[in-house]
This record gives C-alpha cells, structure tokens and sequence, in this order.
C-alpha cells in the first residue's frame, strides 16, 4: 500500500469515528434534548437525505473536471460546518438547514474518496483497497458510537454540542488529509474494456446509454433497499412488533452485523477475490434469503422469547456477512465499468442510487409492522430477485470486469508478462496530480 492509499485510508477512517459520535444520538437529540418531537426529528433525517439527493447529481462532473481532491476538502468543509451548526442549533429551521449541509457533504464525500482509491489501486489490487475502506469505517463507526455513548448525557445539552464538535473536528481532520495527497494517474489495462463498449459522449446521457452500467445501478438499488434500508426502520419495525424484541436485543442485533463486518470482512475477501463478482452477488442473495428466513421464524411465535432472540440477531450477522462480500465487490466494479474520464461520473451515479434506496427504505415500516409475515416473504423473493439480477449482469460483463484476478500474469502486446501491480500504483509519484 502506497503513502497516497494510507493517507486516504487514515482519513476515512478518522471521518467514520467522528459520525459514529453522532448517528445514534441525532433522533434523541432533536426530539427530546432540544424537546421539538418527533416530528422534527424525522424531518431531520428527511432533510439529511435530501441533501444528499440534491448534491450528488452534480458531483460526478466536478470529479472528473476539477479532481476528487477539491471535491473532498469542500465537502469536508461544508459538512463540518453543519455538523458545528446542528450542536449549537436549538429550533426547528436551524436544524434542518444544518442536517441538509451535513448530509450533502457527507455524500459528495463519498464517491471522491472512491475516485481517489481507483487512482491509487490498480483492477488487481482494487479489490482488496476497497475491502479495507469498509472495514476502517466500520470500525471507526463502532468506536465512535461506542464513545459517543459514554459521553452522551441526556440532561445536559451541551455533551451532545461535544459530540457534534467532535464530528466537526474530523471532518476538518480528513480535508488536512487528503490536502497531503498526491494522486498517481490511473493506470490503463486494455484487457479490461467492457465487453459493451461505453457509448460516446460524456455526463449523465453517455451513463444511462451504458447497457451494463445501467443494470448494475438497478442490482444496486435492490441490494440497498432490500438491507441497508431496512436495519433500522422495517426490518427493526418487524423484531419489535412481531418478534417481541426488546429494544436492547434490537442493539445487540445492531453490534451482531457491525461485529461480523470486522471479524469476517478479510476472511471473506480471500473468498472473493479470485471469484467472478456476478457469481459472488449472486451468492450475497442466496445469504440474505437465509437471512430473511430466519428473521420469518423469529416473528412465528412458536418458540422461546431466547430462540426469538437468537434467531433476530442471526439475522443481522448473516447480513453483516452479506455486506462484507459486497464491499469488495460493488465498488471496484464500479470503476472498471467507467470509461476513462468518467470514473467520478459513475461512482457518484451509484453513491446517488443509494441514497435513493435508503430514502425509500422506511415504506417498510408499516408493512414490517401491521403484515409481519407478508414483509418478511416479499422481501426473501426480492433477495432471490438478486440472484437473477446478478447472474443476468454477468452476461453484461468482459471476462475481466467479472475477474479481474484474471489480469495477473496476463500477456502483454510483446508477449512478455503482466506485472501484478504496476509500480506507479504502490508508490507516491513526485509530482501531485488532480486528475482521473
């Protein structure tokens, strides 16, 4: 790993600590810290994701013109300045205006950051690279959250204004960070041109031609909305309502997925590495079908309130699972789809198809609540829809965009082998550059 990959590693790493001081905290906080209800509290998380929705079409381009370097320090930035703001807000209007800063920065955030790690990795080593940003921010989410908790008091406003400083702070951290990053370019491996040639042009018209690209970002908001957009709203609606799980069970299920994130996510990259992505998506499918049919069985009632339990926390670790195999995967496939130039284009076309995902996911709510069991089996049919999607992408896929394990010792023009990893990849050249 090369000093421009720790720098960039370190630094989302720092950022993930400091919003696990707050995530927990924030529904408390507006709703009986400030006492504004719970109204205001979700309008707080709406205008969070809004941000979100809002920025990320116009980031792609401002990467992929400007460099992701600008883009991370100016959402750094913005999201520390509405990170400070929502500590020291106390009404209605000042906090959803700054939970709409945060939530746009921290967004934009995410698919510079990505571009970056394309540029420091290569097709063979990206694989690995992207594995190790999921597991450091997991970690650094757990144990922000983890100190966020000892600090937190609910009759003093000012420990929570502390942790929304502490937030601010790291994010101020991570834009020093990356400032100290120089990029190397991209390296070019002409084995891994798509099968479907990327149609000409650029922006947004050039993506939505992309036959593969565009079916990827459908695979992609059904694995989203099927997990991530249910942890904490249907899927937790489901354990209370149906299963009886208390809300301290429903935490520990919480630490069960984030636990089997950390001890399984680099076991399961020596899994996946060498393995065709679309076979390995596929799998993830399969998994959370298990998953969903477990959490089925906790809301039977047919057992013990410990076999309930037992079974809901299964449930969040066979996710947790499910996640750690598709950080590895999702991502770097993002970047071997994206023709050259266009890298911050299409990371931050998938990173806004998340966004929309998780927007959605709370129409699970009254569903998971008032119709357990019709929840649990449409969303065991929607994981086995994954297989399909995953299996009929494979088909879109060169043989190295599905593998790209396959590049190592690959020929070369004149015949000689391919290097693994091209040198310019692992060291930091002596010149900065902004470009992808």
């Amino acid at each position: 790993m090369g000093a421009a990959m720790r720098r960039i590693q370190a630094g989302n790493a720092l950022s993930a600590f400091g919003i696990g001081f707050t995530v927990p905290f924030l529904y408390l906080y507006v709703a009986q810290v400030r006492g504004l209800g719970s109204m205001a509290a979700t309008s707080a998380f709406i205008a969070f994701a809004l941000g979100a929705l809002v920025a990320l079409p116009f980031t792609g381009r401002i990467i992929d013109r400007r460099g992701p370097v600008p883009v991370v320090m100016g959402a750094a930035v913005a999201a520390s300045a509405g990170a400070l703001a929502l500590g020291l807000s106390t009404g209605v209007a000042p906090i959803l205006l700054s939970a709409l800063a945060l939530g746009a920065g921290q967004a934009v955030m995410q698919p510079a950051l990505a571009t970056m790690i394309v540029s420091c990795s290569t097709p063979t080593s990206r694989t690995r690279a992207f594995a190790l940003q999921f597991f450091m921010q997991n970690l650094g989410l757990g144990i922000g959250g983890l100190l966020g908790g000892q600090i937190v008091d609910e009759s003093r406003p000012g420990s929570f204004t502390l942790l929304f400083t502490v937030e601010a702070v790291m994010f101020l951290v991570l834009a020093g960070i990356i400032l100290s990053v120089k990029l190397p370019q991209t390296p070019v491996i002409s084995e891994a041109l798509r099968k479907d040639a990327a149609p000409q042009g650029g922006g947004w018209a050039r993506l939505v031609r992309h036959k593969a690209m565009v079916q990827f970002c459908v695979l992609g908001f059904v694995l989203f909305f099927a997990c991530y957009g249910q942890f904490e709203s249907g899927l937790a609606a489901f354990g209370t309502e149906a299963a009886g799980i208390s809300p301290a069970t429903l935490g520990f299920a919480l630490a069960a997925n984030t636990g089997a994130i950390v001890v399984a996510q680099f076991a399961v990259l020596k899994l996946v590495e060498k393995r065709r992505r679309s076979r390995v998506i596929a799998l993830v499918g399969l998994i959370w079908t298990v998953a969903w049919l477990i959490a089925g069985f906790s809301g039977l009632g047919h057992g013990s309130t410990a076999m309930a339990a037992t079974a809901f926390v299964t449930t969040y670790a066979l996710f947790g699972i499910g996640e750690a195999m598709l950080s590895p995967t999702l991502a770097p496939l993002v970047a071997d789809l994206a023709p050259e130039g266009s890298v911050g284009q299409y990371n931050s076309a998938f990173a806004l198809v998340k966004q929309m995902a998780l927007a959605l996911g709370p129409l699970g709510v009254p569903v998971g609540a008032g119709l357990p069991m019709v929840y649990v089996g449409t969303f065991a049919l929607v994981s086995l829809g994954i297989v399909w999607l995953a299996l009929r992408l494979g088909r879109q896929l060169s043989p190295v965009q599905d593998n790209p394990s396959l590049l190592r010792g690959a020929p070369v023009a004149g015949g000689g082998p391919r290097a693994a990893e091209p040198a310019a990849a692992a060291a930091e050249p002596a010149t900065a550059t902004a470009t992808v």
